[in-house]
């Protein structure tokens, strides 16, 4: 058996994540990153082992629950790598998962893979569903709650600001967004990028506020560098800005780095896919 390689594309924190309400589920829009992903690489083995340096990304245990869930099996050695940092609100976790059940064959229902992924970890990017920002999805469900229209086209650049955070699955407390909803719905659907990232940064700053993140660099970082706003990881260290495409100043690079974000990436997003 030759080795072979599968690739997953993780996200960049959320454009929006809250509740639906009051007692409403945990609910996001995902903020896809291209250019962050994990790996899952087979190498030729007896049974099923995972290579030393994955056991930062995915623990044995999860694997195998992962594919007895699915009913799949696979045989060799699996090395995992990630271009982003674990518990950094880039989507190692589920990122990797998907990759594995790529790596093992699974074509099934994209949806009927979210279900084990959260079956397995308790909550779950939509990662494996094709166009996962123009979903309104329950991560604790795995469910779908509203398709909506796609976001105008964007650029975003950012990076990682303070310690990692890995998500809580029983974690409910998120502030409510059920407000922001319609307003998003409207603004995707007359392509409107600067009520798109000012909606973002509504609901970034209510997560922020309600952590307490006194110091967070980015509204200052957005104010400075003329953003139009400005994205987190609701649970992370991801923190974005967001501009027009094309429209990043020069500078944007060396003043995020200056004020402490490591591992800068530039990235489109939005449009349609």
């Amino acid at each position: 058996m030759s080795a072979r390689n599968v690739r997953v594309a993780g996200h960049f924190g959320e454009v929006m994540q809250g509740r639906i309400g009051p007692g409403g589920p945990v609910a996001l829009i995902t903020l896809p990153c291209p250019v962050l992903g994990v790996t899952a690489r087979l190498l030729p083995g007896a049974g099923l082992t995972l290579s030393k340096a994955s056991a930062g990304i995915m623990p044995k245990a999860r694997a195998v629950k992962l594919l007895a869930g699915l009913g799949i099996s696979l045989t060799g050695q699996v090395d995992f790598s990630a271009e982003m940092p674990p518990g950094g609100g880039a989507g190692v976790s589920t990122a990797a998962l998907v990759a594995l059940a790529r790596l093992a064959g699974w074509q099934g229902d994209p949806l009927a893979l979210a279900r084990t992924c959260v079956a397995v970890e308790g909550a779950s990017d939509p990662l494996m569903l094709p166009a996962p920002m123009q979903l309104l999805w329950a991560s604790r469900r795995a469910e779908v709650l509203e398709t909506l229209s796609p976001p105008p086209l964007m650029e975003v650049i950012g990076g990682f600001y303070g310690p990692p955070r890995r998500t809580d699955p029983g974690d409910t407390d998120f502030p409510d967004i059920a407000d922001l909803i319609p307003l998003w719905r409207a603004a995707c659907a007359a392509g409107d990028l600067a009520a798109v990232a000012e909606l973002a940064s509504r609901s970034a700053q209510r997560r922020l506020a309600q952590t307490k993140a006194q110091s967070d660099p980015t509204l200052s970082l957005a104010a400075d560098l003329g953003a139009l706003g400005h994205v987190i990881a609701h649970t992370g260290a991801a923190r974005g800005l967001i501009f027009a495409p094309g429209a990043v100043p020069a500078r944007a690079r060396a003043a995020l780095q200056a004020a402490g974000l490591r591992g800068v990436v530039q990235f489109l997003a939005g449009g349609r896919v």
